[in-house]
This record gives structure tokens, C-alpha cells and sequence, in this order.
């Protein structure tokens, strides 16, 4: 019985892990991103799924609109499913001056089990492996 509970203790921790590793890459990008060239941006996020010019520059837009779902579905017999998981899509918002990155932001219900910005995660995942 006590293997039981150091077994649940390390799953619970390992879970926390995940959660806090996922939801923070879009929050390191909001700052690791930052003076990135655009070519290189596009390169590793894609065509952009929406660009507005402005006078001073353009803002860039990824959308993910299919709903991503968090990793704790439980299911049962008779067709019986529990889900303690959120959904959430994202928007993931570049604003370029000169060529480069000046500001990260992200927009839509990204909220899932594992953080607020965690539906983003894919969004930028290349860009941030790319820039170390």
C-alpha cells in the first residue's frame, strides 16, 4: 500500500511538471521571440494565416482553431467518459517593425489542464527549438 501512494505522489508531481513545462514556452516566447527576423519567423511558425500593415510596420497572425484538449479523460464502462480536462484554441499575434520581432501576444480561449496559454504550445514550439 504505501508503493501505492509514493507511485500516485510521483504521478501527481510529474503531472505538475508537464502542466508548468507546457504552459510556460508560450510565455518564454513572449520574450525569446523578440528581435527575431521575420523571414526566420515565418520560417519556423508557417505562412501566417492573416497579416495586417500598419504604418509603422505589420502584425502577423496563427490561428489554431481546432480545439486542444488536455490529458485527463477518464473513461468507464457503458460508454461513461469523464473529462477534467479544459479545451482551448489559440491565436498567436507577432507585431514586425523593421523586420524584426518586436511583441508576442496570443488571443482566444487557450485555457486547458495544462495552463493558460498551453493551446499555443504548438504554435511556436519550432520557433522557440530553433532560436537557442
Amino acid at each position: 500500500m504505501i508503493q501505492f501512494a509514493n507511485l500516485r505522489k510521483f504521478a501527481s508531481f510529474g503531472l505538475l511538471l508537464l502542466a508548468s513545462a507546457c504552459s510556460s514556452l508560450p510565455l518564454r516566447a513572449k520574450h525569446d521571440l523578440i528581435g527575431m527576423p521575420r523571414s526566420d519567423l515565418i520560417a519556423c511558425a508557417g505562412v501566417p494565416d492573416n497579416v495586417a500593415t500598419l504604418p509603422d510596420g505589420e502584425v502577423l497572425q496563427w490561428r489554431q482553431d481546432q480545439q486542444v484538449q488536455g490529458p485527463l479523460t477518464l473513461k468507464g464502462p457503458f460508454s461513461l467518459e469523464l473529462d477534467l480536462s479544459g479545451h482551448g484554441t489559440c491565436h498567436f499575434v507577432a507585431r514586425i517593425r523593421n523586420g524584426l520581432v518586436i511583441q508576442v501576444e496570443y488571443t482566444g480561449p487557450s485555457n486547458t489542464f495544462l495552463g493558460k496559454y498551453a493551446a499555443c504550445t504548438s504554435l511556436i514550439n519550432a520557433c522557440l527549438h530553433n532560436n537557442k
